[in-house]
Formats: structure tokens, C-alpha cells, sequence
């Protein structure tokens, strides 16, 4: 299989917050490498703002060190050609200096985006700059990262600050979950096949399991990440999205507005959850290592590092089929993967084989990226009539072949804003219809006494989390088998 370049047209972008963490880790990484293979035109311009002050060759010494840090396969005759098209201007984010400066840099026949890499509290700001300063044009994208507000009230006021400035088809929400190779494929799985679409309903589907585990925890980040929590960090964007791709119906075309119609269609069904259909954790200390606690700096946080629910989508399509959503921190591996488990068969002609399980459908997002479906199969050789769990595997790695490197999300989803193709980013009306799901679910906790249960790091959660299960008669899938 072979990956088609289809080049973008050329553009202007302006990294606001270009000397941190993300800008080096994945944006600028990712820029290049799409220089590198020829999407990314050569008199294409990025446009580096900060606070530092510092001139064009210094934050090009900066970016090296980051891709020769993040792209380690990078090649150095393209990397000096990626590092001519690299500018920089100090801009103060919420005052006038630097804005004149860097309006006269902008081109009038190039693509213009801005890329806010910073936090949520300095969205509105920038934009009103943007605006009064004329570098917002009606043809400009603006993108924002996530935390997209912490409630819906705070939702609700930063889309007003963005719409004051950009129209809605202008503001790219991303959410890098939605760049990822095998996020898309589900699309492609469902709606370019006949072959599961028949049964991709509750006539025929038992449950769907999301997970997204880390193996890592919140040290260096704490004092943000118990601000926040499981629900709000992850819940919140990432699995809310990944439940409404699997949950959502046909769009009518594939066009950006079709497909988030059918996405808010399924935010907009999701009941409420009730208490005892959660189950949140806090990861222990362990063997001389600290605990989320002590990584936070309050014996008394009260915030999630894990976090499982229960969610039933009310419609005629998901009627009584449970989705089961996990996430968590210190777990026993890194692991994100949807499982569509269908129901077993209703009646088996086959003596002395013990009970058949249902097919399983599993989504890989990382860190093998790939589809999986367990079938049932008769085991191989003489000596009686067995039957075996098998499954068709099918990774990425191997089906793009080993010459391929696999796309990151953000190299994606930076090029659809420069092509204006907004399918893969949310909309307002996206992100307030799921804070309005999620408030609830928070008030309800937060208005008691209970603290989230103790769990061990390495393992697959607190014990709340399997009985959410075990009640139902179901088993989640083991993380990192």
C-alpha cells in the first residue's frame, strides 16, 4: 500500500506559544515532517510568537533542537531547507506589543491560520487581538487546544469570546484523538462497507468497551491535573468522541457538518448516569514510589485518577447496549482501543464444546494501531470436533509496509486546517452539548463525601471498576494483554 501526498497550497501560520512544551513536542515536529515528504509547500512560512525575546536565528536553534529531539529520523538537508521557512516575532498575547509587527509579516494570497498552543484563559485575548490589530481575515483559521472550559458555563464564554472575532466555520477545537489513523478508519470501516453496518446495532451488539489506560502518571503536571481529573481531562473530549463515531449514524455525505450533525445527535441522547454506575480511583504509592496524592500536593484531593461509567445511548439504534468508558492514569500499560462485542449466538449445534463467545470487533488507536475481530473457528487436527478463539489481525504498520512511517495526528490535523476541512475538529454546539452531559455527572460526586478508591499502579483499576462489570455478568478486556 502506498501513502498519497496530496501538497497543501501555501501558507502563513502563526504559533502563538511556539517555545513550549507542545509547539516542540508535536506541532513543529509534525510541520516538518510534512515538509519533508512535500505536502508542505517550500515557501510556506511559520510564524513563531512568545513572549521571549529572541530573534529569527535563535528560535531556529530552538526548533532544531526540538525536532533533532522528536523526529530523530529527521534528515539534515531537509531540516535546514524546513528551518528557512521558520520566522520568529516577540508578541505580547494581552497587550500591543509586536501586533504591527507581525500584521506586516502576514502575506494577502496566503492561507492565514493562527495556532493558539497556550492556555484556555488566553484564547479570547488573542482573538480580540487578532481582530483589532486586521490580522483576522474572513478566509483565517484559528485553532484552539483543549481544555475547552472546565463546565459549560466556561464553554459557553470562550465560544463567545472566539465568535465575537471568527466565525464558526473560521475556529478549529482540536482534539488529536480524532487525527489518528484508526479513529478515521472506524469511519471507513462502517460507512465504506456493507459487511457491518447490518449489525452494528442492539439487535446484534451485547456491549462496546472504551479505554484509553497511560501508564504514566501525573508527576510534573499535578497541580493542573487536579484541577481537572479523569472526567474533565479525558471523559470529557477524547471518549466522548470516540463513543460518538462508534454510536453515530450514517451522515448523508461526508462533509464536516454532516458528519458533526450526527456526532451531536448522539451527545445530545446520552441519559443521564446514575452514582453506582461509576467508579473512580486514585493510584497508591507504591514500592518507594509516590502516589497520585503526593504527585499533587494534597493528602486531601478528592480528584480522579481513574475513572470508569456506565452510558447508555437512548435511541432506537442503542437501545438497553451499555458503554462501558475507562481511562486512568499508572495503569498496567499504555493502551486506547474501542471493542465492539457482539452478542453470543443464540443457540449452538455443537455438542461437548462449552459456552461459544460472541465476535469481538477491537480498535486499536495505540499503541499498535490497527483492527482486530475475534472469530470462532474449528481447532485444527483429528481426535474430536473442537472449536478455538482466533483472530483476523490487521496492523497498520503492516499493511502500510515497514517503509512507512505512520502519520502522527497532529501532522494530520494541521494540514486539514491549512485546507479548511473542519470534519475531524469540533464545533461549538459540540463542546457545550458535552459539558452539559458531564456537569451533572461531576455535581453528583462532588456533592458528596466519597473519595475516589485506592488502586495499585501497574494494575487495571480499583476494584468499583470490575464490579461495574462483574454486575452485569460482563468482564472488561484486559489492559495490555
Amino acid at each position: 500500500m502506498v501513502s498519497r501526498v496530496i501538497p497543501v497550497d501555501p501558507f502563513d501560520l502563526v504559533l502563538f506559544g511556539a517555545t513550549g512544551d507542545l509547539a516542540q513536542r508535536k506541532i513543529l515536529p509534525g510541520l516538518y515532517h510534512r515538509f519533508e515528504v512535500g505536502q508542505m509547500p517550500e515557501d510556506a512560512r511559520i510564524i513563531g510568537t512568545a513572549r521571549s525575546d529572541m530573534d529569527d536565528a535563535a528560535f531556529r536553534a530552538v526548533v532544531q533542537d526540538g525536532i533533532r529531539q522528536f523526529a530523530p529520523e529527521y534528515k539534515t538537508d531537509i531540516l535546514a531547507r524546513f528551518l528557512d521557512c521558520v520566522e520568529y516575532i516577540p508578541v505580547d498575547a494581552l497587550g500591543d506589543a509586536g501586533w504591527p509587527e507581525l500584521k506586516k509579516k502576514l502575506r494577502p494570497d496566503a492561507v492565514r491560520a493562527f495556532y493558539l498552543s497556550v492556555g484556555p484563559s488566553l484564547f479570547s485575548g488573542i482573538a480580540q487581538r487578532l481582530h483589532d490589530h486586521g490580522l483576522a481575515t474572513p478566509e483565517s483559521r484559528i485553532v484552539v487546544e483543549k481544555p475547552f472550559g472546565r463546565d459549560l458555563a466556561t464553554a459557553k464564554a470562550l465560544n463567545a469570546g472566539l465568535r465575537a472575532c471568527f466565525e464558526e466555520h473560521q475556529i478549529y477545537r482540536i482534539d488529536h484523538y480524532l487525527g489518528k489513523e484508526t479513529v478515521q478508519n472506524l469511519m471507513a470501516l462502517r460507512f465504506a462497507n456493507s459487511l457491518f453496518e447490518p449489525l452494528w446495532n442492539a439487535t446484534h451488539v451485547d456491549h462496546v468497551q472504551i479505554t484509553v489506560a497511560e501508564s504514566i502518571g501525573v508527576d510534573g503536571r499535578g497541580a493542573y491535573y487536579d484541577q481537572s481529573g479523569a472526567m474533565r481531562d479525558m471523559i470529557q473530549n477524547h471518549l466522548v468522541q470516540l463513543l460518538c463515531l462508534t454510536a453515530m449514524e450514517p451522515p448523508s455525505k461526508f462533509t464536516p457538518n454532516s458528519v458533526r450533525d450526527e456526532k451531536v445527535k448522539v451527545i445530545e441522547a446520552l441519559e443521564p448516569v446514575e452514582q453506582q454506575d461509576i467508579a473512580r480511583g486514585q493510584y497508591k504509592p507504591q514500592n518507594g514510589e509516590d502516589g497520585y496524592l503526593d504527585h499533587v500536593g494534597d493528602p486531601n484531593s478528592r480528584t480522579e485518577s481513574y475513572i470508569a461509567l456506565k452510558v447508555h445511548v437512548g435511541n432506537w439504534r442503542w437501545a438497553g447496549v451499555p458503554f462501558y468508558l475507562r481511562t486512568g492514569k499508572r495503569l498496567r500499560a499504555r493502551e486506547s482501543e474501542i471493542a465492539v462485542v457482539f452478542r453470543d449466538p443464540p443457540h449452538t449445534i455443537f455438542p461437548n464444546v462449552g459456552h461459544l463467545r460472541g465476535n469481538v470487533l477491537v480498535i486499536r488507536l495505540q499503541p499498535d494501531e490497527g483492527i482486530t475481530l475475534r472469530t470462532t473457528i474449528k481447532d485444527p487436527g483429528p481426535g474430536g470436533f473442537r472449536l478455538a478463539d482466533v483472530s483476523l489481525d490487521m496492523s497498520f504498520a503492516e499493511a502500510l509496509g515497514a517503509d512507512v512511517r505512520p502519520q502522527d495526528a497532529y501532522e494530520r490535523l494541521v494540514m486539514d486546517v491549512i485546507r479548511g476541512d473542519q470534519t475531524l475538529f469540533m464545533r461549538g454546539d459540540e463542546a457545550e452539548a458535552a459539558w452539559a452531559w458531564v456537569d451533572p455527572i461531576i455535581q453528583g460526586w462532588e456533592g458528596g463525601r466519597d473519595r475516589p478508591a485506592p488502586y495499585d499502579p501497574g494494575s487495571s483499576g480499583p476494584e468499583d471498576a470490575l464490579m461495574l462489570m462483574h454486575r452485569d455478568g460482563r468482564r472488561w478486556r484486559q489492559i495490555g494483554g
